[in-house]
């Protein structure tokens, strides 16, 4: 304990040498919580501290760490579950979409392939109508062809009759026989 000079003299001899007991520990340089004097005193009051800060820490602090953890555990947990229902959800809706795609797909291909056969089947009936048209005409043609082909025949045969006719006249110098001359162009044309 500290005390001064000055209250020391009036105090006493108990006084006075509790006083020059302290003047002489703090001259002598000693830090007072480190002086053996006041040891017990410290101890007591370390203890008491302790034991407060244990209570302290007991009884406020780790009930409010503990009840933080569990929230934070259960909140972890909730997410964790509903992250889990959001994923088979979305796993779902992933199934679902990929059965629509492949399905409106079977469907275009059906429909393609609809269309494929409306339009051969469409290709197959006009072909088959111009083919019938371009026979009709070839028909035609050739009955023309034919009919030209006579008619100039006929004109060959005349021509050729009128010109052998002329060149057995200038050869022989008399006209030839019409008939014989027809039977030789006829017998030659065939």
């Amino acid at each position: 304990m500290f005390v001064a000079p000055a209250f020391a003299q009036e105090s006493g001899s108990d006084n006075q040498l509790q006083t020059e007991l302290a003047v002489e520990t703090h001259e002598e340089g000693v830090f007072p919580p480190f002086d053996s004097t006041h040891f017990a005193s410290q101890i007591v009051w370390l203890a008491i501290t302790f034991g407060l800060f244990y209570l302290f820490l007991k009884k406020v602090v780790v009930p409010r760490i503990g009840g933080i953890i569990e929230n934070r555990n259960g909140q972890i947990a909730q997410d964790l579950e509903q992250a889990s229902r959001m994923k088979a959800e979305a796993d779902a809706a992933v199934a679902a979409y990929e059965q629509e795609l492949a399905d409106a797909k079977a469907k275009a291909n059906a429909i393609g392939q609809q269309a494929r056969d409306a339009a051969k089947a469409d290709a197959e009936v006009e072909r088959k109508k111009v083919e019938a048209e371009l026979e009709a005409k070839l028909a035609g043609a050739e009955a023309r062809i034919a009919l030209i082909k006579d008619e100039a025949m006929r004109d060959v045969g005349q021509i050729a009759e009128g010109a052998a006719s002329a060149i057995v006249q200038q050869l022989v110098g008399a006209e030839a026989d019409q008939s014989a001359v027809a039977a030789a162009v006829k017998a030659v044309r065939s």
